[in-house]
């Protein structure tokens, strides 16, 4: 997984992707998703690093389907509430 942090006046933004997504553009509808190196280019890490990212984040953005699952089985994600776009899974986080 890329994992990429960045401070921001709303809290640390961490935007998280599967390696084969970045630079892919997915399409379902009126909804297009497309994964761009400077959002969410970063470092490579495994899933315990991400799952840390997640849980110091005021915002993320997920992309890939290893990397919402992970979101999913760590609780940051309900299942409900992740988005099939095109041939991946996106979800968003927000702690208000």
């Amino acid at each position: 997984m890329i994992v990429s942090e960045r401070e921001t006046e709303k809290g640390l933004l961490v935007t998280i992707c599967d390696d084969d997504v970045l630079g892919e553009t997915f399409d379902s509808g009126e909804i297009s998703l497309t994964v761009t190196e400077e959002f969410y280019g970063g470092s490579t890490v495994d899933e315990e690093s991400a799952a840390d990212s997640l849980a110091r984040a005021s915002i993320a953005n997920i992309v890939g389907e290893a990397a919402v699952a992970l979101a999913v089985e760590e609780g940051f994600i309900d299942e409900a509430n992740v988005l099939e776009v095109g041939r991946t899974r996106h979800a968003q986080l927000l702690w208000m």
